[in-house]
Parts: C-alpha cells; structure tokens; sequence
C-alpha cells in the first residue's frame, strides 16, 4: 500500500508513467493498472491518501475485480452452492462428501479448505447470521432429534422406535443425551431433569423448541407455556425461554449437537441390537462420555474439560427432591363438599364455600393439590382406594364438624376433666356391644349431664351407678333427678346407723 500511494503522489505531481516505473522499480504495466483505476474512480490524491490500507485495498481489490470479473473456476464452484446449502439439510450429509462430488465434476476445482472458505463466505452473503457469545451458566439448549432409534421388544419380537433426547449448554458446550418412549410431556420432563442431574447443577434458562410439551401456545414475544413444564420449572428455579416458531437459529446449538450426534452415536448404535430401553441407554451414555472427553476441533481441551473450568461453579445447586410429575384433572365441588379424581375414583375434601364450583385438581403419585382461581384451597395424600373419601375436618361445615369430632378419644378426654369415675364410667359404655351411633348418643348424654349436675354431682351419681353395675345415661340421669348422688357409702354411716328392719326399704330412703 505504500508504494500504491508513492505510485499516485507522483502521477499526481506531474510525473510520466514510465518515469514512476523506472524510479520506483515497478512494471509498467502494473503502474498503467493503478493508474487507470484511480482515473475511473473520480477521487482526488487527497481523498484517497486519506484512506487506510485497508480501505486503500478494498479500493484497488474492487477495482481489480471488477476490470477481469470472477474466473471461470469461480463461477462453476458458485453455481454448485445453492445445491450444497440444499444436501447439507439432509440427515448425515457432511461438506467433505459434497466436496468429493464436486472434485468429480470439476478435477481441477478448488482443495477442501478453499471450498469450506467460500462457502462460508457465499452463505453469509446470501443468508446472514449474528454470532452470539454466551454466558457460563445461562442457557440450556434442548430439543429432540429428527431421526428415531429402536430396541427388539424380547417378548413380542416387535422394534419399538424411541426418540432421541439432545441437551447442550451454551457456554462450554457439554452435551446430554438420551432414548425416550415418546416427546410427551412426561418423557420430555424427565430428560430434561435426567440433563440437570448429569450436569449436576441448574443453568438459569431452559431453551426449548416450539413442542405441545413445553409450549401451549407459540408467540414472538410473549409464548403460553404449559403448566406442567412451568410447574417442573419453578420447582427447579429456572426459566423458559421458547425459541420462536420455524427459527431453527435461535437453537443453532442444539441443532448442531444434533447433527455431530447423527455422525457419532446414530452409526454405532444402529450397528447393535438391544432388547430394552436401558440397555439403549447404557450405550448411549459410553459413546456420550466418549463424546464429551473428546477434544474438540481446533482445540486442546474438550467439552468436559471446559465445562468443569468455566461453567460448573456458575450452575445452581439441585433441590434436595427430585420433581414429581403432576396431571391435571377438572371436576365440580358436589354438595358434601367433596371432588371425585377420576382416575381413581376417590373423593378428597374442599371448603364448604366451593360447594357447586368447578375447580382444578394437580395431582402426582403421593399428594392431591386442588386449585379455585389460582388458588390452592386443599392439599391431602393421594389414596387410590375407590369409592373412599379423605376428608379434612376444617373443611366440612360447622355441625358436620361437630359429628365428626365425637369420637371415643373425645369422649374419654372430656369425661376425665370431670374426674376418674366418670372417665371409667365412659370406657364401660364404650366396651359394651351396642351400634357406634347408640354408644355416641349414650356418651353425648352423661357428660351433658355434667354441665347441669356439676363436676362433683356426676362423679359421685357415677360412683354409684358402677356399684349397681348398670351402664346407661337413663341410670345416671334418675341418680342425679333422685338426688341419689348424696348417698355416702362412709364408716361413719356404717358403724352408726342400723339397717333396714324390711327388707323391702330401699338402704338409701332408710338413711334419709
């Protein structure tokens, strides 16, 4: 560049071409071409004295380009990349095949590493991308592959085709992989959350593609997620961030973990046959392991490597409990305010104020959440018992509450405030065979008594009836009506007072 510019300060002072040659050593022909160059260009010495070398060069280079046009080699090889953009879509087509037709069709093309040059530079003009540099910790890519695996089903002898779960953070670029039955929801969460344990920690951000099992309703801005992948979400603490519909470069990572895995994994696999899922996935865990302790290209360290450097101390603890995935059932309060799941035909309790409302029942193998508004009204253990009910006794009304409570605990407890007697009195009446409903009301009864007789009164009236032997609320209420609690069975009474010359007086009307 700087004899370009000695070149065009001396022709700008006057000098001849030849002049320019023979002084400064170079062809003349090459001093015609400059010259003739920064004639068509219209500028003056000083505006192009201004430019950098850089731009002095992309003056000159056009100028160059646009005198001979691009060479026949170059048109021929231009021509082959709209086709080469096409094959390199397909599953399993690499550049390096591609190159090799191309050699075929044109011997004397460009080599391997000059063909990968212009194509990438053909592909940024034609269809630009932005580079984006991602943080440690931030993203996790996850997406499923296009092309399935399979197992032999033992039994049946039957394939059974799996899809192939692709995980891959942003930063360090450390991949997970694993078969599942389907991309359901259940399946999808759990690689998600079988990705977490292998990583061994929560990035701040899950990447998932447009799929029914993360996304209910796809949006540019704002994207409806489902509840169940929110709900798996939160209880990791991290969030959802949906790549936009038919964008596959908001997830050019994943897509690419694809693709390396098509040529690593998909060829090694299909070459051996299993008879489980688990066995599948043994496999793909040695070849994945393989995989992430393998040096990357251009590089002298791999994605392990990296990822324990850089990314691992940036990721979130785990909980200390695995996610429990949840259904969702809907259903409508009935008038003993209750709900029916379902699935199991058992009925759990709800606050009476629900009675008639139609509400949302989240529920997982061990606990039952019932939801009104946004609201969690309700939460018991699942029982799968049928046609059975669970019921919380703050949620009935107050006399149904009432009923409930009266049990024989209750009953003990609250005969024992009024002394012994009358708590042995009540384990008497409790042990008797009679109707659990009749035994109740016989208990209700005595120790209603108690609050009209008093405390004392009821403990000497139940004294003794236990001395009679007779265990009703009748026998207690006509002790207490006959003022016959008074009755002292002491030594003084005994040692002072004959008894009865009848025998048909009763013991107590003789001491009155």
């Amino acid at each position: 560049m700087s004899k370009i510019r000695q070149v065009l300060r001396m022709y700008d002072q006057g000098r001849s071409k030849q002049f320019i040659a023979l002084h400064l050593n170079v062809a003349r022909n090459t001093v015609k071409k400059y010259l003739a160059a920064y004639d068509a260009g219209g500028f003056s010495f000083k505006e192009i004295n201004a430019l950098n070398d850089k731009e002095l060069e992309d003056f000159f280079g056009k100028a160059r380009e646009r005198e001979r046009g691009p060479s026949q080699r170059m048109q021929s090889l231009l021509r082959c990349f709209p086709h080469v953009d096409k094959e390199l879509k397909r599953t399993g087509m690499t550049r390096k095949i591609l190159w090799e037709a191309y050699k075929t069709e044109f011997p004397d093309g460009y080599a391997y590493t000059q063909f990968c040059d212009y194509y990438v530079s053909w592909k940024g003009r034609v269809n630009p991308t932005m580079h984006l540099d991602h943080k440690v910790g931030d993203k996790l890519f996850v997406d499923f592959a296009g092309e399935k695996l399979s197992y032999i089903d033992k039994e049946t002898g039957e394939e059974i085709a799996v899809e192939v779960f692709v995980a891959i953070l942003a930063a360090s670029q450390l991949t997970y992989v694993e078969a599942v039955h389907s991309q359901q929801k259940e399946d999808f969460i759990t690689g998600c959350e079988n990705t977490m344990h292998y990583i061994g920690g929560v990035p701040q951000a899950l990447v998932p593609d447009n799929l029914k099992a993360a996304v209910t309703k796809s949006n540019r801005y704002e994207p409806t997620l489902n509840e169940t992948f929110l709900d798996f979400a939160n209880h990791y603490g991290t969030t959802v961030l949906p790549a936009r519909a038919y964008r596959p470069r908001d997830k050019a990572l994943v897509e690419g973990a694809v693709k390396i895995m098509y040529r690593r994994l998909y060829v090694p696999i299909r070459q051996k046959t299993f008879f489980s899922l688990k066995a599948l996935n043994i496999a793909i865990r040695e070849i994945l392991d393989e995989h992430n302790n393998q040096p990357m290209k251009g590089r002298n360290y791999s994605r392990r490597m990296q990822f324990e450097e850089i990314e691992r101390e940036t990721l979130d603890p785990l909980p200390v409990q695995r996610y429990e995935f949840k259904k969702i059932f809907h259903a409508t309060v009935m008038k003993n305010s209750h709900v029916c799941l379902g699935p199991d035909k058992h009925y759990y309790s709800v606050p009476i104020r629900l009675i008639g409302k139609k509400i949302k029942i989240l529920y997982s193998g061990s606990t039952v959440e019932i939801f009104s508004n946004y609201d969690r009204v309700a939460v018991h253990k699942r029982s799968k018992t049928p046609y059975q009910h669970s019921t919380q006794q703050e949620h009935l009304a107050h006399t149904h509450r009432y009923s409930n409570e009266r049990t024989p605990e209750k009953f003990l407890e609250e005969a024992a405030a009024y002394g012994e007697d009358v708590r042995l009195y009540i384990v008497k009446i409790l042990e008797r065979k009679q109707h659990p409903e009749q035994i109740r009301k016989s208990c209700e009864g005595i120790l209603s008594l108690g609050k009209k007789a008093g405390a004392e009164r009821l403990t000497n009236a139940c004294r003794k009836a236990m001395d009679y032997g007779v265990y009703t609320y009748k026998n207690i209420q006509s002790i207490l009506e006959n003022n016959m609690d008074s009755y002292k069975e002491s030594s003084i009474f005994a040692d002072e007072l004959p008894m009865p010359a009848h025998d048909n007086i009763r013991g107590e009307e003789y001491y009155k």
